[in-house]
């Protein structure tokens, strides 16, 4: 497992981009578990994640509505398969309208030039 901190800080949200091999949603899963044992991202506001795995894509929001097919959409661009992203949310306290889809886009590209 991988995590980056990133120098994304917006009306007080912060982000950082985690990812690790998984083949499976249950395994995806497993890596979000693994991650939130670390009390930092156990208390963030929104833990979202995408993988491509053989039984198709899979994603979720955990909150962050639509966070999850963006990361979804970036990972079938870079043809990643069978690795979860995991990008995280502490919110800041003021809505960042559509800004957020542009973090949660900087944030897995931040991730996918490191692989």
């Amino acid at each position: 497992m991988k995590t980056l901190s990133l120098d994304i800080n917006d009306r007080g949200s912060r982000y950082a981009v985690t990812g690790a091999p998984a083949t499976s949603a249950e395994a995806a899963r497993a890596v979000v578990t693994a991650l939130c044992r670390d009390k930092k991202f156990a208390r963030a506001t929104h833990n979202s994640w995408a993988l491509i795995c053989a039984d198709g894509p899979v994603k979720t929001d955990d909150g962050e509505a639509g966070a999850g097919m963006v990361i979804l959409r970036m990972l079938e661009r870079a043809g990643l398969r069978d690795h979860v992203v995991i990008v995280t949310r502490w919110y800041g306290g003021k809505p960042l309208g559509g800004d957020r889809f542009r973090h949660v886009q900087t944030a897995v590209r931040s991730y996918l030039e490191t692989l």
